[in-house]
C-alpha cells in the first residue's frame, strides 16, 4: 500500500473559483477561507515524490508559490518545496560548489541559518520591549497583565471549539 502525504500549498495570490474547479478535477483540495492556502493528501512513496506529482498536476492550474509537508518527518522537520528560476538554480549551484557542498545541502543550511537569525531577532526585539515596560511597571504588574491576556485568549479559543 502506498503511503499518503499531507501537503500544504501556499499560493502567490488567491486562486479564482475557476482555477480551483479545474485543479479539483485533478486532485481533491481543501482550501482556507481566502483561497491562498490549500491542503491535499497525495499518495507517493516519499514526500519528494508527492511534491513532484503535485507540481506536475497543478503547476499549470494554480499560482503555486511554496509546498510544505503538513506534518513533521521522523526528524521533526517540515519539508519545503520551492520552484526556482533558472538564474536562481545557477546561483545556488555556483555558491554550493564554491563551498564544496551539494546544492540541496547549501540551500538547507542557508534557510536554517536565516530562520535561526530571524528567531534571534524576534527574541531580541521582545527583550527590548519588555525591558522598556519594566522601567515603567513592576514585574508583578507585567505578570498580572500577561496572565490576564493569556487567560482571555485561552477562554476565547476554547469557547469557539465544538
Amino acid at each position: 500500500m502506498t503511503p499518503h502525504h499531507a501537503v500544504e500549498i501556499t499560493l502567490t495570490r488567491p486562486a479564482t473559483t475557476r482555477e480551483l474547479q479545474r485543479a479539483n478535477r485533478r486532485v481533491p483540495l481543501a482550501t482556507n477561507s481566502d483561497f491562498t492556502r490549500l491542503l491535499v493528501v497525495q499518495p507517493a512513496k516519499s514526500p519528494g515524490r508527492a511534491f513532484r506529482a503535485l507540481r506536475r498536476l497543478l503547476d499549470t492550474q494554480l499560482p503555486i508559490d511554496v509546498m510544505t509537508t503538513h506534518y513533521p518527518d521522523r526528524l521533526g522537520r517540515i519539508l519545503l518545496n520551492v520552484a526556482f528560476s533558472h538564474d536562481a538554480h545557477r546561483t545556488i549551484r555556483h555558491n554550493a560548489a564554491a563551498l564544496g557542498q551539494r546544492p540541496q545541502d547549501f540551500l538547507r543550511e542557508a534557510v536554517t541559518t536565516a530562520v535561526d537569525h530571524h528567531e534571534r531577532q524576534r527574541i531580541r526585539h521582545l527583550t527590548v520591549r519588555l525591558e522598556s515596560l519594566l522601567t515603567e511597571n513592576t514585574t508583578e504588574e507585567l505578570l498580572l497583565a500577561a496572565a490576564d491576556i493569556l487567560s482571555r485568549s485561552h477562554r476565547s479559543s476554547t469557547a469557539s471549539q465544538p
